[in-house]
């Protein structure tokens, strides 16, 4: 008989495969409801909460394992840093699943269906506060596992991601109280879960009919040549050839992140060369960089932006990044870090600076864009402007950083933002997944990884405000309290 932390370690390497791309979402849930049998079994709190920490050690491990790939395209730093990035940042992300252990072994331990309750109410606030507490780490939430599963994914519009995670223990709990030889209360869970999965259904409505021509450009532009001085005119070429020749209707084309190298608000000849392909009536959103400087003239910094460019040279928005990648983007603690041979991983010594978070921009002819530039969009319930609903999201992105496990978790998460907030997402990536994503989160057309070509499609209209979109995670935070509400009351009649 295996050791239970050995068990707890496997389990958690195993739950990792039910993300995208193997998307075996049994798995998970099997691997979940092992991890309830052993917290539960802990002798004490100590081991409660090291069998969690054990678990998500090896849960996020093998989840997040695309980032060692970023460090191959840094020759500032040894690539085997990747590797040590990987374990460091899940030995610290582990804290999460192990206070949702630790939380549920102290309060539920003496009641089976009153601890799996306990647990998804933990690992709802646990899983939030990952997203939030310094600087926030939104990866692969539990829920995203549950995007494959028929309309299962729907009920984040009424709960958000936190709370589809939450009903994912709930699931992993069914399972373990059935093979426990507890079928009453198993279905206790599994016929409710059932009813609210199709429950979704009830509130669909007929879809508005989809707007203006839009096209999605991916380059197929690797890492390796993105940053390459000696590949501009090829790139810039790639860039140009895929947005084709205008349209019988104005059209609205994206690009993706950071795809130009020009600066446009510094050099009107490179908004004049990128007006030239479009023609009357189209606009181009392209990503690009914004020059920050001080009163002398010097730059001091930049920001990853976003700009809206006409047919007439004219740039008519701008949104800036503001969930900067820490090491990434900017590095903390730069001059401690960078004396002991730390970089950060896009080239260059100034830092990007933050913007100041979700803006909606009229397009003339397109209706409302909101930016939400690459990791941004992974953050549920801080994509959307508010006070300014956006008719569309566009999410433009450069996953080529990040090997085949990266793009298509990326694309999993922006599934649910659109499910969350009702509104389509439009992504465009050098390369790939590129996608239009309608606002019940279905995916009506996507480019493969690393291949060249452009989506050719109608922007699709967004739904009226969710539940979600209209009071955000308070929800998944009042599914929690009922979830341990219910619990106590079940202990309570226990007695």
């Amino acid at each position: 008989m295996l050791h239970p932390l050995i068990l707890a370690i496997l389990a958690g390497l195993a739950s990792a495969t039910g993300f995208a791309p193997l998307n075996l979402w049994p798995v998970t849930l099997a691997a979940f409801a092992l991890l309830l049998h052993l917290v539960r079994r802990a002798p004490g709190m100590k081991r409660a909460l090291l069998t969690g920490w054990v678990f998500g050690v090896g849960h996020f491990a093998i989840g997040l394992n695309w980032i060692a790939h970023a460090f191959t395209y840094q020759d500032a730093m040894p690539h085997a840093f990747g590797y040590g990035a990987v374990l460091l940042l899940s030995l610290f992300l582990a804290v999460y699943p192990a206070i949702a252990g630790g939380l549920a072994w102290r309060w539920g331990r003496d009641h089976r269906t009153a601890y799996v309750m306990i647990f998804a109410g933990a690992w709802i606030v646990t899983e939030w506060l990952r997203a939030t507490m310094f600087t926030g780490f939104a990866w692969n939430p539990l829920g995203a596992a549950l995007v494959p599963i028929g309309s299962l994914p729907d009920l984040a519009r009424f709960v958000g991601t936190y709370g589809l995670s939450g009903f994912a223990i709930l699931g992993a709990g069914m399972v373990w109280l059935f093979l426990r030889g507890q079928p009453k209360p198993a279905l206790a869970i599994g016929i409710p879960l059932a009813i609210l999965s199709v429950l979704p259904k009830a509130f669909s409505t007929a879809p508005d009919p989809d707007g203006p021509p839009i096209r999605v450009v991916q380059p197929n532009i690797g890492q390796q040549d993105k940053h390459n001085e000696a590949f501009d005119a090829i790139n810039y070429n790639k860039l140009a050839g895929l947005t084709g020749k205008p349209g019988a209707e104005p059209r609205l084309i994206f690009w993706p992140e950071a795809a130009i190298p020009d600066f446009l608000e510094e050099d009107p000849f490179a908004r004049q060369r990128l007006a030239s392909l479009l023609g009357p009536g189209d606009t181009l959103l392209t990503g690009g960089l914004a020059l920050i400087g001080d009163r002398q003239g010097n730059v001091i910094g930049a920001r990853n932006s976003l700009f809206a460019l006409t047919s007439d040279a004219r740039l008519i928005a701008r949104y800036d990044k503001a969930h900067l990648v820490p090491y990434g983007e900017y590095l903390p603690m730069r001059p401690v870090l960078s004396a002991i041979g730390f970089s950060r991983l896009v080239p260059g010594d100034t830092d990007f600076w933050p913007g100041p978070g979700p803006t909606s921009f009229s397009l003339p002819g397109f209706g409302r864009v909101g930016g939400q530039i690459c990791y941004e969009i992974i953050f549920s319930g801080d994509v959307v402007d508010a006070k300014n609903r956006p008719d569309f999201i566009f999410n433009p992105s450069n996953d080529a950083w990040f090997g085949r496990w990266g793009p298509p978790q990326h694309l999993a998460q922006a599934r649910l933002r659109a499910i969350e907030e009702g509104i389509p997402v439009i992504r465009s990536t050098p390369t790939g997944i590129s996608a239009v994503i309608d606002a019940d989160g279905r995916v009506l057309k996507s480019l493969p990884h690393q291949s060249a070509g452009f989506i050719d499609a109608r922007l699709p209209a967004p739904h009226a405000p969710t539940l979600f979109a209209r009071f955000g995670n308070i929800l998944p935070f009042m599914l929690a309290m009922i979830l341990v509400g219910l619990a106590v009351a079940l202990r309570r009649t226990a007695r």
